[in-house]
């Protein structure tokens, strides 16, 4: 193990997380249970080379917090060959179990075997996705004990985003083992086990996985209309039509009653998709044309890493975007723990979310050439490592079924900018196979294909010349980046963005012109979308509109919310004849 670099930079709410139980939360919103108990804290933790346990833990980590990180308070990354163990017992209060008792992860990086008392109850190989077990046959009266062995050597067969064991520059520090909330669940023998959300303008269409055949009673908390059903699912139209906007939230919040099993949730009347105004294709939300104004959303923290101190983090974050004129991040290779989106969903944010990307990257191939110029090439025979495809088709999978039932999260992004790029059009369809419902960007950048809901592009370093068609509605999925430093607030010494900028009214001044003069422009065009690069800085990179630390907004809000005001009226008077603004 190696410790990592000195760090000194923590968020608003570091002293916060340094509690018996951080995140202690209920983690999932959409499937909310009276049953509870957080396991988050101190446990027992050791790496070794070994792979059976540890003769001795000799030392302590803060869960969720990932070893590399200072929340931590280990603060070290292991080595290529190292195996990290986690341990620590617990004792479960009289009467908790139903019939059933459920021991779930938010997420661990990356190839994680679980024990209880002692015996091997299940394994997962994913970094950023939930999982769970049964371990009722595992547990006994007074104290349980969880012993958890995660490998994880950074191969590139499997999702890493932006991860490198050498960080700098665009690449980022290493995570690994837990880095979401673990906890306890009770359930009944027949309990619900999932839901499938899937809305209209109109109504709304509820899937069950479980629960039972009997009846089902779905109430609306707000108006208290009831409806009963049997079966596994339920259409269902509110008395009252409130569309869910990033300018006005609206959940319709609702239970779950069966004869053993209740829970929380709630949902959101949206669509997403596309429409012609005049020869012009563009993006829709509930069915009228939209402008998304967003920005690029690394989501990384420097005393958590992978996950701010408290969710107050992602308000932050979220808000903090919002008073800025934003109204969409583009989540960037990593996928988030549900407070995340759930939050989105209440504060009203649209999310463009990513696919984490797996495979070796080529500067050469897939950043230098296409910035040049050589946008083009075909992806038949890319990538062609069976274990690698099938890792990142697992991955997309597993990712749209887990954020299907968020309504902010509107947009997917399938390759970016050709790392790991192989048979693009083959993974669009899939995707669309396991959600017709949402914008698919099948490359995001360059080197497109066939396929593809959405024509995306990058552009740095070069004016912005493309021009909206009447094929694909157009997305700047990537430009920006201009850089600037704000002393007491730097991650280290080095510096890494495309464009620097002395002083804040230079930052300013220059992100303002871009946008006046390239971006209002294409909107005039009409185009439908538009990512900066970036909300934040991250590390090396200090091109945020909010210092790493978030103790800083580089910019007036003022300013920049009548800017994203007159993108705004630009979008809502096109009329696809050149518009009349």
């Amino acid at each position: 193990m190696k410790k990592v670099t000195t760090n000194t930079l923590v968020t608003p709410h570091y002293e916060e997380a340094l509690c018996d139980t951080p995140w202690n939360v209920y983690p999932r919103p959409q499937l909310k249970r009276d049953s509870f108990i957080c396991l988050n804290g101190m446990w027992d933790f050791a790496m070794t080379r070994e792979d059976g346990k540890p003769r001795k833990f000799d030392e302590q980590i803060r869960v969720p917090f990932p070893p590399e990180s200072k929340l931590s308070g280990v603060e070290k990354t292991p080595e290529k060959y190292d195996f990290l163990h986690y341990r620590r017992t617990f004792v479960l209060p009289e009467g908790f179990i139903k019939d059933r008792l459920l021991l779930r992860f938010g997420a661990i990086d990356r190839l994680a075997t679980v024990s209880v008392n002692g015996t091997v109850i299940g394994s997962h190989n994913n970094g950023y996705l939930p999982f769970f077990a049964d371990v009722t046959d595992y547990v006994k009266e007074g104290e349980n004990e969880i012993w958890i062995k995660v490998k994880d050597n950074l191969s590139p067969l499997f999702p890493y985003g932006k991860q490198k064991k050498k960080r700098g520059g665009m690449w980022y520090t290493s995570v690994s083992g837990i880095w979401q909330t673990v906890w306890l669940e009770s359930v009944p023998r027949d309990y619900i086990q999932n839901l499938t959300v899937t809305p209209t303008c109109k109504n709304v269409r509820i899937e069950l996985c479980g629960g039972g055949d009997g009846k089902k009673t779905l109430t609306l908390k707000a108006s208290g209309e009831v409806f009963e059903f049997e079966g596994s699912s339920v259409t269902l139209t509110p008395r009252e039509i409130h569309l869910w906007t990033p300018e006005e939230p609206y959940l319709y919040e609702f239970t779950i009653e069966t004869e053993s099993d209740r829970i929380e949730s709630y949902f959101a009347l949206r669509e997403i998709g596309i429409c012609d105004t005049g020869g012009t294709q563009r993006l829709s939300l509930n069915g009228k044309p939209y402008l998304f104004n967003g920005l690029l959303d690394q989501g990384y923290y420097p005393d958590g890493i992978f996950l701010p101190p408290t969710q107050k983090g992602y308000e932050e974050d979220i808000l903090t975007a919002k008073s800025l004129g934003f109204n969409m991040l583009r989540k960037h290779i990593k996928i988030e723990p549900p407070i995340f989106y759930y939050l989105c969903d209440k504060l009203g944010m649209a999310v463009f979310q990513d696919m984490v990307n797996n495979s070796k990257y080529s500067f050469i191939k897939d950043t230098a050439l296409p910035t040049l110029g050589f946008k083009r090439k075909s992806d038949k025979l890319s990538h062609k490592n069976a274990v690698s495809r099938k890792a990142f088709e697992d991955a997309m999978v597993g990712t749209v079924n887990a954020l299907y039932n968020y309504p902010s999260v509107l947009y997917y992004t399938i390759f970016n900018e050709g790392w790991g790029q192989f048979t693009a059009d083959e993974m669009y369809e899939k995707a669309k196979s396991l959600d017709g419902t949402r914008i698919f960007d099948a490359t995001s950048g360059w080197f497109f294909q066939e396929k593809s809901d959405v024509d995306s592009h990058h552009v740095y370093f070069k004016k912005i010349k493309c021009t909206p068609s009447e094929s694909r509605p157009l997305v700047i999925s990537e430009f920006g980046g201009y850089s600037h430093r704000v002393d007491g607030h730097l991650f280290g010494k080095k510096n890494y963005g495309y464009t620097s900028y002395g002083s804040a009214e230079e930052l300013e001044s220059a992100i303002l012109r871009l946008y006046r003069e390239e971006v209002l422009p294409l909107v005039k065009m009409g185009a439908s979308a538009f990512v900066y690069t970036q909300l934040s800085d991250v590390e090396d990179e200090t091109n945020g509109f909010i210092t790493y630390d978030r103790r800083v907004v580089k910019v007036s809000r003022e300013t920049f919310t009548e800017m994203a005001n007159g993108l705004k009226a630009a979008a809502e008077s096109f009329d696809g004849n050149g518009g009349k603004v």
